[in-house]
């Protein structure tokens, strides 16, 4: 049997900078790999306390966000959902390289 997780949260719309884009196709991923785990909770490469932040934040809906190492090893590209707005739904998932933030 394959053990299949549960989204965690909304995501809103989903997007990513050029820089992102650019640097996975170069390492040949794709957005939909670190989005999938983002969504079940795989917070990549975070210290402890962000992911204890993230998983606090899956239940109250503040912000999360995820860190993953591309396949280059030296890479690193992010994710951030937004908070919960004021209508009670995250408005979109950013995927971004750290100098873009």
């Amino acid at each position: 049997m394959i053990a299949v997780k549960k989204p965690l949260f909304q995501l809103g719309q989903v997007v990513a900078t050029p820089g992102a884009l650019e640097a996975l196709e170069q390492a040949g991923q794709t957005p939909s790999q670190f989005v999938n785990r983002h969504i079940v909770g795989d917070w990549g490469i975070v210290n402890e306390e962000d992911k204890e932040a993230n998983d606090l934040a899956v239940r109250d809906g503040s912000r999360i966000m995820s860190a993953y190492l591309l396949k280059d090893g030296t890479t690193k590209v992010w994710i951030i959902t937004e908070a919960v707005g004021d209508d009670g739904n995250r408005a979109a998932t950013t995927l971004l390289l750290p100098a873009e933030y």
